[in-house]
């Protein structure tokens, strides 16, 4: 091999080429820790309604590090969201020395079980249960499935002006309605919306006058529902 002049030629070029790799990619490492490209500023790209800025002040102080070049893009989204009432972050470089903090809040939907929160999205969250919300009860990992039945449930309802208060999933996964007069409406496992819809459409006719004494209604019957009054059974 020591006698073969271009092999050694192209193992020399080819050595110097790493070198001058090696070598250019330290100097622009080192170019890039200078302390001549600085952040000068965090953007938010919209001002937040739950989040304060006392907290998002104190992410910039503890958890933003680094230059323009060298700041942790995705540690930085990750300190955003830990905060209270932060769904979702986006971060990015904003020329010329700054970065833009996109932060999605949470939109409370309902309660959750009495100790938390579900969004618009069908995901629980921890935050302060708020009276005027409308209740979700519902078996783990459910939070979704419930989210959208209370979708489906109050389209159905419009007709009677009346809202959901309560909606309830048990652990045989039947589901129970509460409206706002207080109406308990027994739904069951199936065909939940073509039985709330069938009763939406005999109420105003056969019940309407008696809304204000009929608190619960079971629909899990084939052909017809149950209505019960105070001392008797219709």
């Amino acid at each position: 091999m020591w006698d073969n002049a271009p092999l050694l030629r192209s193992i020399a070029n080819a050595l110097l080429g790493l070198s001058l790799v090696l070598v250019l990619y330290g100097v622009v490492r080192y170019v890039l820790q200078l302390p001549v490209f600085p952040l000068r500023a965090v953007e938010l790209t919209a001002a937040p309604q739950r989040v304060s800025s006392e907290l998002l002040e104190k992410v910039v102080r503890e958890k933003v590090s680094g230059n323009f070049f060298t700041v942790d893009l995705e540690r930085t989204r990750q300190a955003f969201e830990q905060l209270p009432w932060v769904r979702k972050v986006s971060v990015r470089r904003k020329f010329p020395w700054s970065l833009e903090v996109g932060v999605e809040e949470q939109v409370a939907l309902a309660s959750w079980n009495g100790t938390e929160l579900v969004n618009t999205h069908g995901e629980v969250f921890a935050g302060k249960v708020e009276q005027d919300l409308p209740v979700f009860i519902g078996q783990p990992d459910s939070s979704l499935q419930v989210a959208q039945m209370y979708a489906e449930l109050s389209a159905v309802l419009q007709p009677l002006q009346q809202q959901i208060v309560q909606l309830s999933l048990s652990p045989r996964y039947a589901w129970q309605v509460t409206l706002d007069d207080g109406m308990v409406i027994e739904l069951g496992r199936d065909e939940m919306q073509q039985r709330l819809a069938r009763f939406v459409a005999v109420y105003p006719y056969s019940l309407a006058a008696m809304a204000r004494s009929v608190r619960h209604v079971d629909l899990r019957y084939r052909n017809g529902f149950a209505v019960y009054l105070p001392g008797r059974e219709v």
